[in-house]
């Protein structure tokens, strides 16, 4: 009788420790920023690791050891943006909705980071940061015209416009402010 009595209590002390314990993926920048630099760094090489595992087709191990992220950490942090495969190995879904915060050349305010819970957001805002700095470096803006009249989602669901202007590109280059090193500033 005691010892159901006992398997009894320890079942219902359970579930009270793993509430406590589950860990929560921030949906703000506020959020991200207020996590330890350690957890940061961890949830930059987890979106890394599931974009890698989407745009080449990389298995999770050998993108994670990429990032220095644990496969642990990618199945605790980034289990929304996977699905199991029928051969029990895992897959990067289409896109996902983890939290990024990438760095936006932007119309209204010019350098500025944005945290997006969209993956083809991110993807956008990295591929108008590569035609910027593309641009600044030959002088080639075939590139930035692709997205002229663009815009990035952030978390909030605001609209950061995107700029294509090359007048005010030039200035902020030449003010310092558009360099290879601040545009690439989050990536690991």
């Amino acid at each position: 009788m005691k010892r159901q009595t006992r398997r009894k209590q320890r079942k219902k002390k359970r579930p009270a420790l793993q509430a406590a314990r589950k860990q929560v993926n921030p949906t703000t920048v506020e959020e991200f920023f207020a996590m330890p630099e350690r957890t940061q760094e961890t949830l930059i090489g987890v979106a890394n690791t599931v974009s890698k595992m989407r745009s080449d087709g990389d298995s999770l191990p050998k993108a994670s050891r990429q990032f220095g992220v644990s496969r642990r950490d990618v199945m605790r942090w980034g289990r929304p943006a996977l699905k199991k495969l029928k051969n029990g190995r895992y897959a990067a879904k289409a896109y996902d909705r983890l939290l990024r915060v990438v760095i936006v050349v932007s119309k209204r305010e010019g350098l500025l980071e944005v945290a997006t819970r969209d993956s083809r957001q991110a993807s956008k805002a990295a591929k108008h940061s590569a035609a910027v700095h593309r641009y600044l470096e030959t002088g080639d803006a075939s590139a930035l015209a692709r997205f002229n009249g663009k815009h990035v989602i952030d978390a909030k669901g605001k609209r950061v416009a995107l700029l294509t202007d090359l007048e005010e590109l030039d200035q902020l280059d030449s003010a310092g402010v558009l360099s290879f090193e601040s545009l690439y500033a989050r990536s690991l």
